[in-house]
């Protein structure tokens, strides 16, 4: 079976230093560059060309089709690391995961990576090209790797570190499936009822005459709201949702949002040990890789996920950076319980600053754990009985006109 082959444009460096573009068609990047390299070539860039027709792959935006996950990445991360430490040149070891990577996104970055480095790039560095794809956390471990000679430990530690958060995220996620369900089906039941049920009881009101009970009317009222309403919500939730997904991460938003999801009633705690879990695993992996101090503050403050960690980890900064002990400005901020404190003061004493926080990561990874369950068992009977009065309720309106029948005919 011969063997499919894509249209690639290439960029090169001729012998006389003038840059040179074309297009050949081969199985893969890797493939592309070799051809180059024979010939003598420099490949500056090689780019797959969509041709489109009807073997073009279709992908729709928002479904997960070019979407890559920390798991993609910790798995990526974890083989990587094997096959270097089986002895296999980084080129070799990336030429074979762009080939047997399931996510066909990330293959078409592992392989662009690949590329770079096969010119003379740095891996960290054509890993930083894609910072949409790699975060930050990973392409300083990737570069603290290479300086201090250790990459397939620098990866494996980034494989630990993405599967821990997935695993987190996973508990969280299962947890609450069950509430977010029973929320969902209600709402549709109060939509439902509303929309089909309560119009067919209005009419049959309307040809009894008299005067309808207050709760009635006010069933009546809102259903002829929600007869008119309904596209207009469904088209303004639509439109909300896509605005929140482009501009969630703005600045002035997550200044309003972040404090104040940490003083929600009941769910704030649970805000409150995710980031200082995520803050504290995040650190302890980058000191543990060589990551230099200062920059490895200036990194876990922007993937704490919330501004007010963000912002304890720039007055940590600014307090190392003046020669000061790490610990003392965490105190300052409530965000971090005393016990958290006192260990990273244990730890940088010692010497075993790493250790501490990956305990401590360790301990709010399992408070995660503890309050999302305590959580879900309270939301769970509570929702049950908002649910049931809300239903119920809504019948006992419809049925109200029925139990006084004979006053209401005239």
């Amino acid at each position: 079976m011969a063997t499919a082959t894509k249209t690639y444009e290439y960029a090169v460096r001729d012998r006389g230093g003038k840059v040179v573009k074309g297009r050949v068609e081969a199985p893969n990047q890797a493939a592309v560059a070799n051809r180059l390299r024979e010939m003598g070539l420099a490949a500056i860039s090689i780019s797959e060309v969509n041709t489109g027709g009807l073997n073009a792959e279709i992908s729709i935006p928002g479904f997960g089709g070019n979407k890559i996950s920390r798991k993609d990445l910790a798995v990526m991360s974890r083989q990587l690391a094997t096959m270097i430490d089986a002895g296999l040149s980084l080129l070799r070891a990336l030429s074979i995961l762009a080939d047997q990577t399931e996510s066909k996104a990330l293959a078409k970055v592992i392989a662009q990576v690949r590329n770079e480095v096969e010119v003379g790039t740095a891996f960290s560095i054509a890993l930083g090209k894609h910072e949409a794809v790699f975060p930050p956390l990973m392409i300083n471990m990737v570069k603290a790797g290479e300086v201090g000679g250790f990459l397939d430990k620098a990866l494996i530690s980034v494989a630990d570190n993405f599967e821990a958060e997935v695993k987190l995220t996973n508990k969280i996620k299962s947890a609450m499936t069950y509430p977010v369900v029973v929320f969902i089906i209600a709402v549709l039941a109060v939509i439902g009822m509303l929309l089909f049920i309560v119009p067919i009881f209005a009419n049959m009101f309307a040809s009894l005459g008299g005067t309808l009970p207050l709760p009635t009317r006010i069933l009546v009222v809102l259903s002829n709201i929600m007869k008119v309403g309904i596209v207009p919500l469904v088209v303004g939730f639509i439109v909300f949702m896509v605005w929140w997904r482009r501009h969630k991460n703005d600045k002035m938003i997550r200044e309003k949002l972040d404090p104040w999801k940490l003083k929600v009633p009941v769910f704030g705690g649970l805000f409150r040990k995710i980031a200082v879990a995520r803050f504290t695993r995040n650190f302890g992996t980058m000191i543990h890789s060589g990551v230099p101090l200062l920059q490895a503050l200036d990194i876990v403050g922007e993937t704490s996920g919330n501004l007010v960690v963000e912002r304890a980890a720039k007055a940590v900064q600014e307090s190392v950076r003046k020669g000061e002990s790490l610990a003392g400005p965490l105190s300052e901020h409530p965000i971090f319980p005393p016990m958290v404190v006192q260990m990273m003061a244990v730890g940088e004493d010692t010497g075993a600053l790493d250790t501490m926080l990956e305990k401590v990561a360790d301990f709010y990874d399992d408070e995660v754990e503890a309050t999302t369950e305590q959580l879900t068992s309270l939301i769970e009977p509570l929702m049950i009985v908002v649910i049931g009065a809300i239903i119920g309720g809504m019948i006992v309106a419809l049925y109200m006109p029925i139990f006084s029948i004979f006053s209401i005919i005239q």
